[in-house]
């Protein structure tokens, strides 16, 4: 499914064009992967529409692939024909850098990633460097582990950078792939912790109250309690302001988010320093995973064990995936599978 120009995803337009394109051949130190599923993800929708572009098009998109290994280039090791692999956002990293060499190849000046800067996971076969392919536990099946790899690696980073301890108060704004995946994690890794969830959606209030929240309400409602941490996976700004309002003093605001949108900026003009910053809270912001995320991630998703809630559909209907990504309610995730 190949993107050869950007442009909104809507009704009635095809943003992806169904094309037969030569199969691609590993070069040394890569892998060529047959597809077997591909999760479906909002910067999809932000690569399509502009907002992310890609590198150069035309692109095949798509960055939470489950594939065999069906054929190696030279010099791989460490990896064999047959084996089920998994491929993140992270497609490449320097390695020698002052950032990677910190762990922090995430941040490397030369990142590269998957499904926006080399062809992804909306295709029946794909190549990636060896090294960053990721061997996938066998409890999960294909579509299942398909949004891990994204929803699920970046909601485990987010976790980590609020620094959050057991007994501590969470907080959620929005609550769809990513978030059900860290209410999971939370309840594994932190059984005291209480989860408060801010969504938009009614749709998506029920869901987090059905995963176990301890309070929900919507995006402009205060929680009962001020939190400790808070993480945003919203794109837009008045969640992120609000978000500051319910933050303890010296909590931490997490954004997962790639980008916010133009039209909501004005909402930041109601920033108060005293109300939304003073008393040392904090804001980071979440860029690219690691390798080390994914495959932290992926044990400890094995080890709870992790169900993510999935919708399917063929490859050939990518379209429509993304349409209803979109412009539909959005209950867990989207994943695209080649059979």
């Amino acid at each position: 499914m190949l993107l050869t120009e950007t442009g909104p995803v809507s009704e009635g337009r095809d943003s992806l064009v169904l094309s037969d394109v030569a199969e691609p051949e590993p070069r040394e130190g890569e892998v060529l992967l047959q597809v077997a599923a591909c999760g479906v993800c909002h910067t999809e929708l932000d690569e399509i529409e502009g907002r992310t572009p890609p590198s150069h098009l035309p692109m095949i998109p798509g960055h939470q692939v489950i594939g065999e290994i069906v054929a190696r280039g030279a010099g791989v090791t460490g990896v064999t024909v047959g084996q089920r692999v998994g491929v993140a956002w992270i497609f490449w990293a320097c390695g020698h850098c002052e950032r990677c060499a910190a762990g922090d190849e995430n941040l490397c000046a030369g990142f590269r990633a998957t499904g926006r800067d080399a062809n992804g996971g909306y295709a029946e076969y794909m190549t990636v460097p060896a090294a960053f392919a990721h061997e996938i536990p066998e409890c999960f099946g294909d579509a299942e582990a398909a949004p891990l790899l994204c929803a699920g690696a970046v909601g485990y980073r987010s976790l980590r950078l609020t620094a959050i301890r057991n007994g501590m108060r969470l907080g959620l704004t929005g609550f769809g792939a990513s978030g059900h995946l860290v209410m999971m994690m939370v309840r594994h890794r932190y059984p005291d912790t209480e989860v408060y969830v801010f969504a938009r959606q009614q749709e998506e209030r029920e869901f987090a109250l059905q995963s176990g929240a301890t309070w929900v309400g919507d995006t402009l409602e205060p929680a009962p309690a001020k939190l400790h941490a808070i993480i945003d996976t919203t794109p837009a700004w008045l969640p992120l302001v609000k978000a500051l309002e319910n933050l303890e003093p010296g909590g931490r605001l997490v954004v997962n988010a790639i980008r916010k949108e133009d039209a909501d900026r004005p909402q930041l003009l109601s920033l108060d320093y005293p109300r939304h910053l003073w008393l040392e809270k904090e804001i980071k912001s979440v860029a690219n995973v690691t390798r080390r995320d994914v495959r932290e991630f992926l044990d400890l998703a094995a080890a709870i064990p992790i169900r993510p809630v999935i919708e399917t559909y063929a490859l050939h209907d990518a379209n429509r995936a993304l349409r209803d990504l979109k412009l539909k309610h959005v209950r867990g995730a989207k994943v695209l599978c080649a059979r």
